[in-house]
């Protein structure tokens, strides 16, 4: 019980540290942030960069007839774009996927736009706290690195992205749905074989600074 209570103390910490950025130099927070999320990611840098970039993109390609009155979330991993939120009629929703789905380097646009109205920011704080359920429940399972699923919830309805084996899926989705306040998950994983992860995470770790080595021990 009580490593369940700091997990999901240190998951809400993660999402809340832009809303401390105020309070604590940006350059300790971001730096900090960026670096570890960076080391334990199975994308390349380039690619973690080309993701942030895409989102930014995105959030300027909505057609400017359908940005107020709106709320729209973009999420790009691994260059697949999921799209969240609510927009007030169907052509908003149309419109806003085909605008994004031009943006250059994007594989696959995942349009989940609601037609309806805006969420409360009640709802919004309440789909962040599952956001950090989830994650923490992930840590607690010990079968796989929560770095590696990207968690995204929108109405109670929670999307899972992420470069992923055929069973760290399979556990991420139980894990996830098995989450007070889900309501329902969407499977957006990127399944890969064993090997091509593998070899991924090998790659990775090979590209960081290795320990050094260990001072010898002599027993008397």
């Amino acid at each position: 019980m009580q490593k369940t209570k700091l997990s999901l103390a240190a998951a809400t910490l993660i999402i809340a540290l832009p809303m401390l950025q105020g309070c604590v130099p940006a350059v300790i927070v971001g730096g900090a942030a960026v670096g570890v999320m960076s080391a334990s990611d199975r994308r390349s840098t380039g690619t973690q960069a080309d993701d942030e970039t895409t989102e930014w993109k995105a959030a300027n390609r909505i057609p400017v007839q359908f940005k107020d009155g709106s709320h729209v979330n973009f999420t790009s991993y691994n260059r697949n774009l999921l799209i969240t939120g609510e927009v007030y009629n169907e052509d908003g929703k149309q419109a806003i996927g085909e605008a994004v789905s031009k943006i250059e380097g994007v594989r696959q646009v995942y349009n989940e736009l609601l037609v309806g109205p805006t969420t409360s920011l009640t709802a919004r704080s309440n789909d962040s706290f599952i956001d950090s359920k989830v994650k923490a429940r992930l840590v607690d399972s010990n079968q796989i690195s929560a770095n590696h699923i990207k968690v995204v919830t929108e109405r109670g309805t929670t999307y899972l992205m992420g470069m992923v084996t055929e069973r760290e899926a399979k556990v991420a989705v139980a894990v996830a749905r098995t989450t007070d306040g889900v309501r329902k998950v969407v499977n957006v994983l990127e399944v890969l074989s064993d090997d091509e992860i593998r070899r991924i995470d090998n790659s990775a770790l090979g590209s960081r600074s290795r320990p050094p080595a260990s001072a010898p021990v002599e027993n008397r």
